[in-house]
């Protein structure tokens, strides 16, 4: 049964209210359920209207609340209304995480940001106040937890800046790269100079010389099994490279990115895969909304004698003419600076957590948290202290047990 709570904004409220295209009174409501199959028709229309990440996309929500057997009394499913129409849906996953009981997020840092789906135009139309109202009638509807945490949400959306500011207390922490051009010629032009595409071009004769090299695009119902289990063990051997836990293994996620691509997922996941010789150095692992492709995972073969071709570069480069070439507008490559986004991205959009604390617990905790996530910021963004970071694992590891000895037993 849906909950609903309402509440309403008028010229008298507040003198400093922002006039924006809509009336200065409004009726704001908000919807509660725990079935995702309640709001289905609301959040497609809202999806039709463009998303900022898979996680915004309800066969991908729904799928991995299936694979990870989430209990319904656990999924919030809250639908914001003006004047009875939906505006903004936020899907939301009860956790307890160290004691605290916290609603977030489903995919976490699975997706490279995530917001609340919304109507971009008639929320943009909204005042800071109609905003807050909105936002504060969504949250009133939660029972049952201390605080709510909005992990990575991009201060803006559908091109327009601060639709989420009233939303909680802000902690600006990463930056979302993307490369968006209207053509391969217009993204070669601006995003590649002279010397990088001879030395694009000096990688790919090395590649060559090593033998055949084959570029494919997998899309969903494809015999994608083995490209995936490669993927993942490329993964896995740099993740312990550079020290990290596996978030793949660890979280036991790999057959929810297999079901992803199955014909009857209702995801369009376009698996990019670079062979040489027949076998896997490179993959990119890709869903697509609309005119937009947003990629989860890459990996690349870690074998030294293949380097000097730079697979990874090699397979990015052909990724890049097969999106522009048919027609996307939008490669969305994740959160957190690499040498590869520097090289193709061209749109950068500031990432931040939201906190709304429910409970004094609640203030507690946003306390803790935003103070470890603020440090962890700082860290990233040095990297000297990132190296000193991941010194105490790599060193670990080199006493860890071969493979041969760990399946001696």
């Amino acid at each position: 049964m849906a909950l609903v709570a309402r509440s309403l904004i008028d010229e008298g409220e507040s003198a400093a209210l922002a006039v924006g295209m809509m009336p200065a009174a409004v009726a704001v409501t908000a919807t509660l359920t725990h079935r995702i199959e309640d709001v289905e028709p609301i959040w497609r229309r809202l999806m039709a209207m463009g998303v900022e990440s898979p996680g915004q996309s309800y066969d991908f929500i729904k799928l991995w609340t299936k694979d990870r057997r989430i209990r319904a009394e656990d999924q919030f499913y809250i639908v914001g209304l003006v004047d009875g129409v939906p505006v903004a849906l936020m899907a939301l996953h009860k956790r307890f995480e160290r004691g605290v009981r916290a609603l977030t997020w489903f995919p976490g840092s699975h997706v490279g940001c995530n917001a609340p789906i919304a109507d971009i135009a008639r929320l943009a139309a909204m005042s800071p106040a109609q905003r807050g109202a909105l936002w504060q009638a969504m949250i009133g509807q939660i029972r049952g937890a201390d605080i709510v945490y909005l992990r990575a949400v991009p201060a803006e959306a559908g091109g327009v800046a601060g639709l989420f500011d009233e939303l909680g207390t802000l902690l600006p922490v990463e930056t979302l790269y993307r490369t968006q051009f209207a053509s391969w010629e217009e993204c070669d032009r601006v995003q590649r100079s002279k010397s990088r595409r001879k030395h694009d071009r000096q990688q790919g004769d090395r590649l060559n010389a090593l033998g055949q090299v084959e570029f494919e695009e997998i899309r969903s119902g494809g015999d994608a099994r083995c490209a995936i289990e490669i993927m993942f063990q490329q993964r896995a051997a740099r993740f312990k490279a550079m020290g990290i836990r596996d978030p793949f293994v660890g979280g036991h996620l790999l057959d929810f990115y297999h079901a992803a691509i199955g014909p009857d997922s209702g995801i369009d996941v376009r698996l990019h895969v670079l062979r040489l010789n027949g076998e896997i150095v490179a993959t990119r692992y890709n869903i697509v909304h609309a005119d937009r492709m947003f990629c989860l995972i890459s990996s690349m073969s870690d074998d030294p004698a293949i380097q000097g071709g730079s697979p990874g570069k090699q397979c990015l480069l052909r990724v890049m003419q097969t999106v522009f070439d048919s027609g996307f507008r939008v490669f969305d490559m994740g959160a957190g600076f690499t040498d590869e986004k520097r090289h193709w991205c061209n749109v950068e959009i500031a990432l931040r957590h939201h906190y709304v604390p429910l409970t004094r617990f609640g203030r507690v905790a946003l306390a803790v948290h935003s103070g470890i996530q603020s440090a962890k910021a700082r860290i990233k963004a040095n990297r000297t202290l990132m190296s000193w970071r991941r010194l105490p694992a790599q060193w670990m590891s080199r006493f860890s047990p071969k493979k041969s000895e760990a399946s001696s037993d």
